[in-house]
């Protein structure tokens, strides 16, 4: 009797364990994707200052400019709607097109000029830089929650416990953030 009664003690400690390890490593990646949801929140609220500003010089960039708006407006309704995979897709449609607005920016003497337009491009270049960061340290939480919940024993209760893995931002296959950058060095 004293050896089973043992033995229950030992698994119930290990269940016990178990479960609030996979919950503290649950809460930390829903923690690291409420703050790239805070940097999301900003560089939307500088999407359409950004445009505005540069809206009146970049008359044949309109579409890039709509491509921006159309794209915060989707991954807004995605993220609300819970549907992370389509905010995820639809952030990534986000930094491509501010990417290309930063590029043809550099292309216009009156905007790198206007002081409303640099002091945006640098807020909008820090919260990107803030983004990429709070996204890698997503990633690294949610791999460490997904390590957990597949490996052996965890995996023999985790999902029954409910637990189901978690999604992670990553390039879409056909991105061009994942072509090689061409790099000319030669004096004009």
């Amino acid at each position: 009797m004293i050896i089973i009664g043992v033995i229950a003690g030992i698994i119930l400690l290990w269940l016990v364990f178990t479960y609030n390890g996979l919950i503290r490593l649950k809460n930390q990646t829903l923690n690291a994707f409420k703050q790239i949801d805070v940097q999301l929140k900003r560089r939307h609220d500088l999407i359409p200052n950004l445009v505005n500003a540069v809206k009146g010089e970049m008359k044949f960039e309109q579409d890039t400019l709509e491509k921006v708006i159309n794209a915060r407006a989707r991954a807004i309704n995605a993220s609300q709607s819970g549907n992370m995979k389509e905010a995820f897709e639809q952030e990534n449609i986000i930094t491509q097109a501010l990417s290309k607005i930063v590029a043809l920016s550099e292309n216009y003497p009156n905007l790198k000029a206007n002081e409303q337009v640099k002091q945006l491009m640098e807020e909008l270049t820090h919260t990107e830089n803030t983004l990429s960061f709070a996204r890698q340290f997503y990633n690294d939480m949610a791999t460490k929650f997904n390590i957990a919940q597949q490996t052996f024993p965890n995996n023999l209760i985790a999902s029954s416990l409910g637990f189901t893995a978690s999604e992670l931002f990553e390039l879409p296959k056909d991105s061009a953030e994942r072509e090689t950058p061409q790099v000319d060095l030669t004096l004009k």
